[in-house]
This record gives C-alpha cells, structure tokens and sequence, in this order.
C-alpha cells in the first residue's frame, strides 16, 4: 500500500475534501500526506492582514471615532501616527510629509538676518549714502577699492552724480569714504542674505529635509530675494537721474521705489518667519497630538471667529503703516510739523495745503487726489498719522475684546493671551518711537529703532496670529491619516476577541 501512496495521494485527499461527511482515510496515508506537505511561507501582507483582523475584533466601545466638531477624539490612534510620521517618509513622493526642526531654525535665522539688513538699510538712508555707489556690478563689485586710484575713480564717478553737485559740492574723499562705505555694507549684507539662503535650500532639498509645500515656498522665498535685489538698485537709479526728481529739488530717490523696496523686504522677512513658525507648530501638535487636538478644537469653535480674523486685519494693517512710513521717509516728510497731536493749528493742515493742484499732472486734475496721498509730504504725513493711530486703537481694541469678552477670555488659549500682551507692548513702544522721532526732527538713533519697532511690531502679531489662526496643512494630514484608521473598524460590525482559529480571515 505504501508504493501506491504517492500515485494516489492527491486523488485521495480531493475525494475525501468532497464527501459531506468524513471519509475512511488510511493512517499511514494521513501521516505521509501531512509529512509531505510544505508549510506556506510567511507573508508580511498575510501577517499585516491577519493583525488588521485581530485588531477589527476589538470592542467598537475601544475604536476611536471623529467627535462632532469634525475633529479627531482623544482616543485617536494620533500618538501612533505622530511616531509614524517620523520615522517613515512616503514612498509615493520624492519630499516627506512634514520638515525636519532644522529647516525652522534655518528659516529663523534667516529672517533674523533680513531684520538687521532693514535695519542697517535705515541707517544707510538716514546718513544719505545709498547713492555713493553710483554702478550696480552684483559680482565683481563686492571687492570694495583697494588703493588711491581706485578710490579716485569712484569719487569721481560720484561727482558727477545729482547729489554731489547740489547737496555736497565741498565734499572731500575721507567723507566719501565714509557713505561709501555704509551702501558697501549694506549690498554685501543684502548678497550674505542671498548666498546663506540659497545653499542651504539646495542642501535641504536635495536631502529630502523639506515637504514638497515647503519646498515650493522655499523657492518663492528664494525668488523673492533676488527680486528685492534688483528693486535695490532700481531704487538707487532713480536718483542718479535729474530727469526722475523735480528740477532744482532735494536729490532723493523714488519715494514709490523706496516703498516697494521696503516692502518686499517685509514679505520676504515675514515669509521667513511664518514658514518657521509652521514647521514648529506642525511638529509640536504631532509630538503631543491629544493636548494639540484639544487646543485646535477650542480654536475652531465659533465664538473665537471674530478673535481671528480680527488678528489677521491687524496684521494687514501694520503692514499696511509700514508701508506708508516708507513714503514718509522717501518724501522727508517727518521734517515738517513736528509736533503733535496738532499739524499747525489745527489737528490737521488746511484742505488747500493737502490737495495742492501743484501735484496734479493732468489739466482735469483727475490725478488730484491720488498724486495728493503719494506725493504730498504734508498729506502722507497725515495719512501715516492716521494710520498709525487706527493700528494703535485697534491693538488695544483687541486686548479689550480678549480681556472683557466672557467667552473670548475663556476660550483663548493662554499663549495666546500672551500673545495679545506681547502686541500690546511693542505697539505702547512704537507709538512712542514715532511721537519722539517726529518731536525731535527725525535724529538717527529714534529713526532707526523706529524702522525697527515697526518690524518687532508685525513680527509679534504675526507670532499671535500662529497661535490662534487653524493650521489647515496639519490639520488635514492628521485628519487623513487618522481617517485611513479609523475607517476600518468603524464599517465593521462589532466581534469578539476571541476567535477560533481559521473562523475569519486568512
């Protein structure tokens, strides 16, 4: 019987499978068949399978579901996923999901350095000396003149520019040297900035240290400062030219280009820190996922709407100031009426003083009003007035609403509340910069802390805006993720723990 074993072997197993009842099967059969047979190599996906059914037995009272403010639970499997994030990068996508600590810090620095750039750009306007450097050579001017005749060649390069002949005609060569020396700092500081960012983004790009977002805004951030490179010497040219000034005038550049030129240096430096700020943010609710899931909730509830995008006006409106503190100082406008509250003998100069037709350019004086508000050094100054004063009173408006409102004081997360303090400081600090510089008739020091408090000013309300605004690439990673989870045990209908084996599944 043994030789016909392994003829019929397999004929003898399918007939006795097939009979409803069990059949007489020889035991040395059974015994050769069992020997005979090869166990099935393990399978990883059968393994991930069969863990995936043992966890579906669980109790539903165990299985986290979504809370009824779209967000996940507390009993969320986010502290699995926050470790899994870490650990593991998508196969799918040459970037990761979430950017490394090291990129915020880098991006901090960074716009650490673009605020003392803005800063010393101040200075370098204050002083007159943006214009000492009459030529735009990105690389072969970052060598500063060497000898005598170098030195010759540039100052007479500068003589014959606007400002030598009408400003300094009696200027010696020590005291060029000095401005020159200030715009010579101030580009290689503008070229340190571009050089600092540009190689570290290649590294972390290419090291696959940043998400593919992140990667993006990198690169725009990156574009952005070789833009404000070139505004900076458009800047400079519009006052090498007597063409580009009224005639017989203070030789002085564009106020439109100065203000563009400051402003973008504003969006690049808040686009630093917003996108550091992020990456610490998205790495603090995945470290601790439960308290962040209740903070974010809190956020999102409706009685803190009005909270949020009341930050986010306010953001706009220092901006805004900002903006217009550039045409003040592209216009000297802070060298006139330098009192306040009052602008003469009223709390405003006369109408015809603030709608001159001597800066409308058309016969219909079309123009009027528009030309008035940009290039009227009288109305800008108001109008700076009248928004530094606006930014003033909301600021305390919010802190106000933050402190009085029953359901604003309750809800608000505590940093946040912070926050609304650290604003209200640095604007109780502004106002004074602006009041005492303007008393004092513009002095270096209060211009350039001014210009300074300015960008601590934004910096802190964009700092409370992190804390109380969604953040909507987090948020919609965790909510993916957790509902990849979630979603199997919760279309599964509840089953015991204890299964037998080979009772479901593989």
């Amino acid at each position: 019987m043994n030789t016909l074993l392994p003829r019929h072997a397999r004929l003898l197993t399918t007939f006795a499978t097939r009979l409803s009842t069990p059949a007489f099967v020889c035991r040395q059969c059974e015994r050769k068949i069992s020997q005979s047979a090869k166990p099935l190599p393990r399978s990883h996906f059968l393994g991930a399978f069969r863990s995936a059914n043992k966890r579906r037995a669980l109790s539903t009272a165990e299985a986290s579901t979504l809370s009824q403010d779209g967000f996940l639970s507390s009993s969320s499997p986010l502290s699995s996923l926050s470790r899994s994030i870490k650990s593991s990068s998508s196969s799918k996508s040459f970037f990761p999901e979430l950017s490394e600590r090291s990129v915020a810090y880098w991006l901090i620095g960074s716009a650490a350095s673009v605020f003392g750039l803005v800063v010393f750009g101040g200075l370098t306007r204050l002083t007159e000396s943006g214009l000492s450097i009459t030529e735009w050579r990105p690389v072969t001017g970052s060598r500063p003149p060497m000898n005598d005749t170098d030195w010759q060649s540039e100052f007479l390069k500068y003589k014959s520019s606007p400002e030598f002949k009408l400003l300094n005609p009696n200027m010696t060569l020590s005291e060029f040297k000095s401005i020159y020396y200030m715009e010579w700092i101030h580009r290689q500081w503008g070229r340190l900035v571009g050089i600092t960012f540009l190689v570290p983004a290649a590294y972390f790009i290419a090291r696959r240290k940043v998400s593919a977002p992140m990667a993006l805004k990198i690169g725009g951030i990156a574009g952005l400062i070789g833009f404000q490179g070139f505004l900076g010497w458009w800047m400079v040219k519009s006052g090498l030219k007597d063409d580009l000034f009224a005639p017989g005038s203070h030789p002085r550049v564009s106020q439109y280009r100065l203000t563009a030129h400051l402003g973008t240096a504003f969006i690049c430096y808040t686009a630093m820190v917003w996108n550091g700020l992020q990456i610490f943010r998205d790495h603090k609710i995945l470290i601790n996922p439960v308290q962040a899931e209740t903070l974010l909730a809190k956020l999102r509830l409706p009685e803190l709407k009005v909270f949020r995008r009341s930050v986010a006006a306010l953001a706009v409106l220092v901006f805004c100031t900002a903006l217009s503190g550039g045409l003040v100082a592209g216009l000297d406008a802070g060298l006139i009426y330098n009192q306040f509250p009052y602008m003469g003998e009223g709390l405003t100069p006369p109408k015809s003083e603030l709608f001159s037709d001597f800066y409308s350019h058309r016969e219909d004086k079309s123009d009027l009003w528009w030309r008035n508000m940009l290039e009227n050094p009288s109305l800008v100054q108001l109008d700076h007035r009248i928004l530094a004063t606006t930014t003033f009173t909301s600021i305390m408006a919010l802190w106000a609403y933050s402190r009085f409102s029953t359901n604003v004081r309750t809800l608000l997360p505590r940093v946040a509340h912070r926050g609304v303090h650290g604003v209200v400081g640095f604007a109780f600090l502004q106002v004074t910069l602006g009041i005492t510089t303007l008393l004092y008739l513009v002095p270096l020091p209060l211009a350039s802390m001014h210009q300074a408090g300015a960008l601590a000013l934004l910096t802190t309300t964009m700092i409370l805006g992190s804390r109380v605004w969604l953040p909507r690439m987090a948020l919609r990673r965790m909510v993916e993720r957790g509902l990849k989870v979630q979603k199997v045990p919760m279309r599964i209908r509840p089953t015991t723990v204890g299964l037998k084996e080979g009772s479901g599944g593989i």
